[in-house]
């Protein structure tokens, strides 16, 4: 059965149409706690229908500069992770690059340069496109 958050503050809405919120909910087990409200969201832990309602009209709208520096700080993330999980243990491992012949070295260091220059790509933050990962 999903938890009735009847005490909430700090909401604000990040998208054009409120449903999706920031804010602190007063949780019956966990006290104050941070919560996102994602109406698109199927978790069934808390009633977001019910929290939705109690909200109504007492939230802030975040600045379009906010939404732009939040998905550049999301892009940057999926980057570096990609740059971690997928390139660094090909390049700093020296027995595996060995291995590798030169075109394959020369796709692995492409690769790198393109997920750095994401953040240079015209349409960042909000329109990427990730680099293809060499096979």
């Amino acid at each position: 059965m999903a938890i009735t958050i009847t005490e909430y503050r700090n909401a604000v809405s990040w998208n054009d149409s409120n449903t999706l919120f920031e804010l602190e909910i007063n949780h019956p087990t966990l006290g104050w706690i941070p919560f996102t409200l994602d109406m698109d969201d199927t978790g069934t832990d808390i009633d977001k229908d019910a929290l939705r309602a109690t909200i109504g009209t007492d939230f802030t709208n975040v600045t379009q500069e906010a939404k732009d520096t939040k998905q550049a700080s999301i892009v940057r993330f999926t980057r570096d992770n990609l740059l971690e999980a997928e390139v660094d243990p090909i390049l700093s491992n020296d027995v595996r690059w060995a291995e590798l012949s030169t075109e394959k070295q020369n796709a692995w260091k492409q690769y790198r340069i393109d997920l750095l220059n994401v953040p240079q790509q015209s349409g960042f933050p909000h329109d990427v496109t990730f680099p293809t990962k060499p096979n």
